[in-house]
C-alpha cells in the first residue's frame, strides 16, 4: 500500500475511539501516506502522533459528490484513484457512497458502520481491518508518553460537559465536589458548556478555555487526575494517560468508555443525578496519583 484514504466524520470523541484503526494501518505499512477526510481538528492530533500524513475537513464541499448520482468531477475522480485502499466509516445507509468505490481494479474499498456495532467502540473500527490481514492490536492508543513513571504533581482536571446535558453530572454536585478535591484544580471549558462555567470562581481553581487540544492534550499529560462525562475531553484525557474517573449515566460504558486500565467508570443508572458526591469523591481519592 503507497496511499490510503480514511473518511471517518463526528466529534473528538468519535476520532480518537478510531486512533487504534489507524495505528493498526500505520504498523502495516509505515511508509504509506495514510490521508483523512472527516474532523479537520482532532485530526491534526493523528498528524502530531505520525499516524496521519494530510486531513481535509469533511465538511468540504467536494466531498458531496460522493452522495450524488452524477459523474464525479474529473479532478476529484483522480484524487481518489490515486489510493490503493479506502476505508469508510462515513454514515451510508443507501449505500450510495459505497457504490463509488472502488474506482479501479486494483484499489481496495472497505467499510463499516459510522456507529459502534460492538464493544469497545474502537474494537468496531480496528475490526473492519481485519480482511486485510493485519496483526492484532490494541483497543486504546496512547498519544501522549513520558519518560518515566514518576508521580505526578501536576493540577487535577474537571471537565463538567459533554455533548448533551443528559450526560452530564448537575452543577450544583460538581460544586460541592470542588472543596474535596486537592488542589491544584482545573476546569476545562468547551463550546458545549454553558456560560456559567466560563465566569466560574473558586478558590485553587484555573479555568481553561479556548486552549488548542494539542496544548490541551500536553496539560492534561501532566495532570495528576481527570475527572468528566462521556466526552471527548475524556477520551482525550485517557489517551494521554492521564488516570480518570468517568461518570457515564444514559451511554454505555461498556462501549465508550476508554478501554484502559488507568480509567474508573462510575454509573449509577440513566440518571446521572443519582451518583452520590460521596461516590464520586471516594473513587478520586482512590485514583489520584499521590504527589512525591
Amino acid at each position: 500500500m503507497r496511499r490510503i484514504l480514511v473518511l471517518r466524520g463526528g466529534a473528538l470523541g468519535d476520532f480518537i475511539v478510531t486512533l487504534p484503526a489507524l495505528a493498526r494501518l500505520r504498523r502495516r505499512w509505515p511508509d504509506a501516506r495514510i490521508e483523512l477526510a472527516g474532523n479537520a481538528t482532532a485530526g491534526q492530533l493523528g498528524l502530531e502522533a505520525g499516524l496521519l500524513d494530510a486531513v481535509y475537513a469533511q465538511h468540504e464541499a467536494r466531498w458531496s459528490a460522493l452522495f450524488s448520482d452524477t459523474p464525479l468531477p474529473p479532478d476529484f475522480d483522480r484524487f481518489l484513484a490515486a489510493f490503493d485502499l479506502v476505508v469508510c466509516f462515513w454514515p451510508d445507509p443507501d449505500g450510495q457512497l459505497a457504490r463509488r468505490f472502488p474506482r479501479h481494479a486494483g484499489q481496495r474499498f472497505l467499510s463499516a458502520a459510522a456507529l459502534p456495532a460492538t464493544a469497545p467502540a474502537a474494537a468496531h473500527y480496528s475490526q473492519a481491518l481485519d480482511p486485510l490481514g493485519l496483526a492484532p492490536e490494541s483497543h486504546f492508543f496512547r498519544l501522549r508518553t513520558t519518560s518515566a513513571p514518576a508521580p505526578r504533581g501536576g493540577p487535577v482536571v474537571f471537565h463538567p460537559g459533554s455533548g448533551s446535558p443528559r450526560k452530564n453530572w448537575p452543577a450544583d454536585r460538581w460544586r460541592e465536589l470542588i472543596p474535596r478535591l486537592p488542589a491544584p484544580i482545573s476546569l476545562v471549558v468547551g463550546e458545549a458548556e454553558p456560560d456559567a462555567w466560563l465566569t466560574f470562581t473558586h478558590p485553587g481553581v484555573t479555568v481553561l478555555a479556548d486552549l488548542s487540544l494539542a496544548k490541551l492534550a500536553d496539560y492534561l499529560a501532566a495532570s495528576r487526575l481527570f475527572i468528566g462525562h462521556d466526552s471527548g475531553v475524556s477520551h482525550l484525557a485517557a489517551a494521554c494517560g492521564v488516570p480518570c474517573v468517568l461518570l457515564f449515566g444514559p451511554t454505555d460504558p461498556a462501549v465508550w468508555a476508554p478501554p484502559a486500565p488507568h480509567v474508573r467508570v462510575l454509573q449509577a443508572g440513566p440518571d446521572l443525578a443519582r451518583l452520590g458526591v460521596s461516590a464520586v469523591a471516594s473513587q478520586c481519592s482512590d485514583a489520584i496519583t499521590p504527589v512525591g
